[in-house]
Parts: C-alpha cells; sequence; structure tokens
C-alpha cells in the first residue's frame, strides 16, 4: 500500500481541527499529491449530499473540495444527527440506518469499526495521502474501550496523531500536556506533535509556552497558527460557529456602495434578514452567501430573544420539524412571524421551515417521535406527510420566473403538497418546485444551497425590496471597488487557498508531511 495516513485530534471540540485539515489538503494538493479527507465518526446536522444519493458531514465535503475531488460516502462513514429527545439518527456510508439513544449507540460503536475500516481501506488504495479527522477531544478516555473516532481508529491502522489545541478560548498549555497525562502509554505514543491554533496578536508572545509544551511532552511543535480572518467564508459546522460568525460580522462589515459607473452613490438601506436558531437547525450553511452580501444584515436570534424587525424571516432547515416547530410556538415565536406577516413582512422557510409555514405536519410512522399529526404555522396553504424515506439528491434550475440558476441539494423526509404548490418558487431539473402563498409574502423550498448563486440570490431578494442589488455588480468599499463573484463558491475556493498559504507561513508542513506512514496492513476477513 502506498498511501501515507496522518491524523489530527484536538483537545476539545471546536478547536478547529475540521478547519486545518481542510487547508492542509489544499496545500498538500498543490504540491502535487493526491490527497483526500477522513473521518471515521462525526456529529452534526449540517450535512452534505454526494453525488451517489448518500449524505457526509459539511466539514468532510469542504474537505474533499480542498482535495479537489467530489464528496464521497466513505470520507465519513459514521455520521450521527441529533434529533432531540430521540436521540441521533444514524448514518453508516451515506444511508439512514435508524434512531439510536445515546447509551445504546455506546454499545453498537464497535459494531461499526468494520464499515469504518473498509471505508478507509478503499480510500487508502486510492490516494497518495489521507488525513483523518478525530473527532471531539482526544483525552474522552471514559469512551475510550469503545473508540472509533479517535485513539480507537489511530490504533486500529497505526495512525501517527498530531494533537490541536486551541489558544484563543485559554488554558492551551494545560489542554496539550494534560492529554498526555489522561491517555494510556500506547494511546499517548501514537501523538508525535502539536499545533496551537488561532493565536491572536504577537505570536512571539507564546513561544515560551510552545517549549514548554515540548518539553513538557516530547511532541514536536508543528506550528503556532494566528487567528485568519478569511476562514469565516468557509462552512460552519455546528450552530454555535453560525451564531459566532453571524455576530462577528455584524461587528465588521464596513459601510458598502455600489457604483455607478466610477463614481460611489448613496449607500441604499440595507435589508435585514432575520434566522431563528431552532434548537435543531440544521444544514445552516445555506446562510453562508447572506453573510457576505453587503446589501443584506444578517441577524441571527438565539432561542428565548425576541424577533426584532426586518424585511425577511427565514425559518432553515430542521432535524426534527415537530420539535422546532413545537419551539416556534412556546417561545412565542409563531405569534411574532403571524404579526411579521400581517404588517407585510416576508418569510422564507427552507426544508423543514418549509413544511412548518403549511397548514398541518402528519407523522403516521412515528420517525421524529409518537406518530402524530400537528398543526403547522398555517401561512401556506400546504401539507406535509412524513414518510420513512429519505430524499437525496442534487438539483439545478432557476428561480421561477426568471432566468436566474440555482443549484443545490434535497435532503428531506416526506412530501408536501397543496394549492400553493400551483405556485412554484423554483423549477428544478424541469419540475415545479416549492410555494408561494397568493399575497407573495410567504414562499418555501426544499432546496439547500438557494442563495449560492448571486444571480438567484438577488431575484430571491428582490421579492423583500432589494431592487438597489444588480447580479455581478461592483461595490465600492473602504476605497476599493469589489465585484462579488457569481457564485458564492468563489468565495470559498478562495479561502481555502489563503488557508493554505497561511499554513505553509506559520506551520512546518515539510515535518508535519514528514510524520505520516503507511498505516496498518488490514488483515483479511
Amino acid at each position: 500500500m502506498s498511501a501515507r495516513v496522518l491524523m489530527l485530534q484536538g483537545t476539545g471540540s471546536s478547536v478547529g481541527k475540521s478547519t486545518l485539515v481542510a487547508g492542509l489538503a489544499r496545500a498538500f494538493t498543490r504540491r502535487g499529491l493526491k490527497v483526500l479527507p477522513f473521518k471515521p465518526q462525526n456529529m452534526s446536522n449540517n450535512a452534505a449530499v454526494t453525488a451517489s444519493g448518500g449524505e457526509i458531514g459539511r466539514a468532510q465535503a469542504l474537505q474533499a473540495r480542498a482535495c479537489g475531488v467530489p464528496p464521497h460516502v466513505d470520507m465519513n462513514p459514521v455520521l450521527l444527527k441529533p434529533q432531540g429527545e430521540t436521540g441521533a439518527q444514524l448514518v453508516v456510508q451515506g444511508r439512514k440506518q435508524e434512531t439510536v439513544a445515546a447509551r445504546s449507540y455506546q454499545d453498537r460503536k464497535t459494531l461499526l469499526m468494520p464499515a469504518v475500516l473498509d471505508s478507509f481501506y478503499r480510500l487508502a488504495a486510492q490516494a497518495d495521502l489521507v488525513l483523518v479527522e478525530g473527532a471531539g477531544s482526544a483525552s474522552e478516555v471514559n469512551l475510550r474501550p469503545r473508540d472509533i473516532a479517535n485513539m480507537g481508529f489511530a490504533q486500529a491502522v497505526q495512525a501517527p496523531v498530531v494533537l490541536v489545541g486551541d489558544i484563543d478560548r485559554g488554558g492551551v498549555i494545560a489542554s496539550l500536556v494534560g492529554t498526555q497525562v489522561v491517555l494510556a502509554p500506547e494511546d499517548a505514543a501514537t501523538i508525535k506533535g502539536f499545533i496551537v491554533n488561532r493565536m491572536r496578536g504577537d505570536i512571539s508572545l507564546f513561544e515560551d509556552g510552545m517549549a514548554f509544551v515540548a518539553q513538557s511532552t516530547g511532541w514536536a511543535p508543528l506550528g503556532l497558527v494566528p487567528h485568519l480572518a478569511a476562514i469565516r467564508h468557509l462552512p460552519a459546522e455546528d450552530a454555535a460557529d453560525l451564531l459566532e460568525l453571524v455576530r462577528s460580522g455584524r461587528k465588521t462589515t464596513q459601510p458598502v456602495a455600489p457604483l455607478a459607473g466610477n463614481a460611489p452613490v448613496a449607500v441604499p438601506a440595507r435589508l435585514r434578514v432575520v434566522v431563528p436558531l431552532l434548537p435543531l437547525i440544521a444544514n445552516f450553511d445555506d446562510f453562508d452567501p447572506l453573510r457576505t452580501e453587503p446589501g443584506v444584515e444578517l441577524i441571527a436570534v438565539q432561542c428565548g430573544e425576541p424577533l426584532p424587525e426586518c424585511d425577511l424571516i427565514i425559518l432553515p432547515g430542521s432535524k426534527n420539524t415537530l420539535s422546532d416547530l413545537s419551539v416556534l410556538q412556546e417561545r412565542g415565536w409563531a405569534d411574532a412571524l403571524a404579526a411579521h406577516r400581517a404588517q407585510g413582512g416576508h418569510i422564507l422557510g427552507i426544508c423543514g421551515g418549509y413544511q412548518m409555514l403549511g397548514q398541518s405536519l402528519a407523522d403516521p410512522h412515528g420517525i421524529e417521535g409518537p406518530p402524530a399529526t400537528v398543526a403547522g404555522l398555517g401561512l401556506l396553504a400546504v401539507e406535509t406527510v412524513l414518510s420513512p424515506d429519505k430524499y437525496l439528491v442534487e438539483k439545478t434550475g432557476i428561480v421561477a420566473g426568471t432566468q436566474a440558476c440555482v443549484s443545490g441539494y434535497e435532503m428531506h423526509i416526506g412530501r408536501t403538497a397543496g394549492p400553493d404548490c400551483a405556485h412554484p418558487l423554483l423549477e428544478l431539473d424541469g419540475q415545479p418546485e416549492g410555494a408561494v402563498a397568493a399575497d407573495g409574502h410567504i414562499y418555501g423550498t426544499y432546496l439547500h444551497g438557494v442563495f449560492g448563486s448571486r444571480a438567484a440570490r438577488m431575484a430571491l431578494l428582490e421579492r423583500v425590496g432589494g431592487r438597489a442589488f444588480a447580479p455581478g455588480g461592483f461595490w465600492y468599499q473602504a476605497g476599493q471597488a469589489v465585484q462579488l463573484p457569481d457564485h458564492h463558491d468563489a468565495l470559498v475556493e478562495q479561502a481555502l487557498d489563503t488557508l493554505a498559504d497561511h499554513l505553509e507561513q506559520f506551520a512546518d508542513l515539510d515535518a508535519i508531511l514528514a510524520l505520516a506512514c503507511e498505516p496498518k496492513e488490514r488483515l483479511s476477513a
């Protein structure tokens, strides 16, 4: 076997493992290596659809993009999608299996290791280098006996490990050195080096800290990586990251104005777009293009906060539509949505949010809880029936009534029908999709990625009053004329290149690559 393997594990969740793997993948790919990403087990409701009709974590789809290859189900063979009180939906090699409770899943994990190894070795047979991302914290020794995500996997394939710590959250020295202390000696021995991530300010101030960790652990210091603003264009992996990205974006956004010829003109009022962060929000990278749109102020609202006045409210996708609908009603957001419509406001529902806008939701098979039929928000004349089969497909088309192209994917259970479907929001693969209310203020779609194309984004925002926008138009910002790309994907590509450049400067990529080794040869069954 010619492939080499290297694994990044973290001192905790959200220390930047996913982003670092993406950046390393792009950097090593640019060096001419065939790199493939792999994460044995992921827990996220932000998922992506593969060409084969499977699903994997959004982070692995981003890492595949960094490698210049299409996402594949083998890149994330076990995906857990939290589903509230009913546990989590278990997806194995891209296919939904069942809903499992946390404790029963711990007992099942060892049974999943063969599938994990099958996927890994298939990737290894196609690559020069497999970059593996661990899950959560490497030091969760209470989970070690059945572990398939961190040291359990590293030992199974004999992968060398680089440990990542986040200095921005504080306590990084203790978290790195403490990880070695709590691990079993054979697991600690797999760790060969460490990276300190998200340094702010003068990096020379932590040189002694790097030396202390290296001396205390015997691990190689492989990089002190400063915080990089450009990663805000990369998809967030969980809702907490989304909230932070939106809030940081609101703080740093500079005034902009569209250009008329070469002269800047008056800045139009920005559209205010509100997204309620439902407890089980899913596929929230739908909103990334809106975060970067100069004419939009995107406001993420946490549970318990009132919905502010705005032009458009977007109900996002949900891993458990019935549960999140109940939260909308209990927190008073349902009344706020009705008032918003009564005042002439606009509401868009995406996937689960689309289902909530209808007259009713039926779950006859008990997929999201006990079998039940509940009243929806009553803002669209449609009804939804949930079904056991999951619909996973990539689609392309246009915004209905325009020539604005859209592309994305559908990922949902259930079918929606009713009078308002006679007025579709989109046309996908030549078929009508979604629904628009008679007054034109309420609309829904199953398409994730509907805002990705700037032409489609402008066509949809024009419904809400965004007439000052022009697809592909120039904007005047901080003394410079800026042209936004035709598709948000271009910003993601730029961010990946910037991240790779950043790691070339602040991490020892030669030393990191030298740590990678051939995995243990798999024994025949």
